[in-house]
């Protein structure tokens, strides 16, 4: 019988065994025949194969999947102090959420995905794609972002929030199945979600269904999402009114209105030329203070729904058990219960 052998590193990896860690749990089982396994050479006999899927406690029909969702159609936004291990567990929780996608259109159907990126290559633009992006969402005259998850919904791409305790922000991608997901840290405050969800947004639009030159390097398409985004989230044409004479007692005001956060405010001000390198600092030396930070003036954000709707729908419309639902995709109880149980106690609107 033959086994998809990168289904087995998955699920090593994400039980957070090394190769010497299950070779040593596992009665019979060599590292160096775990390694050839994984490299794709057929070297365990199909016991064997049972016998560790069945300690990673994964079911025998995992090892028959594909899942793709991987790291070449992702983009990450992290802080420095990411290591190996926590990009590794996050990456495979995202891919999960994935098929877990993947899996759920089986009995449901996603919302349609009513945007057409715009290729940079054709001549567009960050900001224009930001500008095209508020006309389709219906952000007329200059008003700012308000729900921000119902409005990436309402255009088909499917919103998760996840308990990440790490520095994670958040990733995009596409799933096997086609469908546009954002994946964010539920953790972070409301204006760096704001934030996050747009920067994601941002690549879905410029990056997600293209082929992307060499040339266009990761640098390259962060410099060219964080444009999309402050013009995605504060037009230049409507804020910059408001931050011509920029002084430190305007930021809270500025904040309520745009629902970003200060030093967001701060540094547009100085990408858009209306204060200087010597006054930007100075901003950003007064946000520092205690008595000025961020952190002490929350904003509105909305909650995601399509996600758990269609966890509701299969439970209660469908009469799936956890159990039930872990057997038809494949999966152990537990993922189902860490990425979907969380998401049913949201009120469905």
């Amino acid at each position: 019988m033959r086994f998809n052998h990168k289904q087995i590193t998955f699920a090593r990896e994400y039980r957070g065994y090394s190769q010497s860690d299950l070779a040593s749990k596992i009665s019979g089982l060599s590292q160096p025949n775990l390694s050839k396994h994984e490299k794709g050479f057929d070297v365990l006999s199909e016991d064997m194969v049972i016998k560790v899927i069945d300690y990673l406690g994964f079911p025998k029909d995992w090892l028959f999947k594909n899942i793709s969702n991987f790291s070449e159609n992702t983009h990450y936004r992290k802080r420095a102090t990411l290591t190996k291990r926590d990009k590794t567990s996050i990456e495979l929780g995202n891919r999960l959420i994935g098929h877990l996608i993947d899996q759920m259109s089986d009995s449901l159907e996603w919302p349609e995905f009513k945007h057409v990126p715009l290729d940079i290559q054709e001549g567009h633009t960050p900001k224009s794609i930001a500008q095209h992006a508020r006309k389709m969402l219906g952000l007329n005259n200059g008003v700012p972002v308000t729900n921000i998850f119902s409005l990436l919904e309402s255009k088909g791409i499917v919103v998760v929030e996840i308990n990440a305790h790490v520095k994670f922000d958040g990733v995009s991608f596409i799933t096997d199945g086609g469908t546009p997901v954002i994946i964010i840290n539920k953790g972070f405050s409301n204006d760096r979600k704001r934030r996050t969800l747009a920067h994601e947004y941002g690549h879905i639009l410029m990056h997600c269904y293209f082929a992307i030159p060499s040339h266009r390097t990761e640098k390259v398409r962060e410099q060219e999402v964080e444009e999309f985004t402050s013009e995605f989230l504060m037009p230049e044409k409507h804020i910059g009114p408001m931050i011509r004479n920029l002084r430190i007692g305007d930021l809270a005001e500025l904040k309520r209105y745009w629902l970003t956060s200060m030093s967001s405010i701060v540094r547009s001000a100085k990408e858009l030329g209306f204060i200087n390198n010597d006054r930007y600092v100075y901003f950003n030396i007064e946000l520092s203070r205690g008595g000025r930070s961020d952190d002490k003036l929350s904003v509105f954000i909305d909650e995601p729904n399509l996600f758990a709707e269609a966890y509701n729908i299969h439970k209660k419309s469908l009469g799936y058990s956890k159990e039930e639902l872990a057997t038809a995709f494949n999966l152990p109880v537990d993922i189902v219960e860490k990425f979907l149980e969380p998401n049913t106690f949201r009120i469905i609107k």
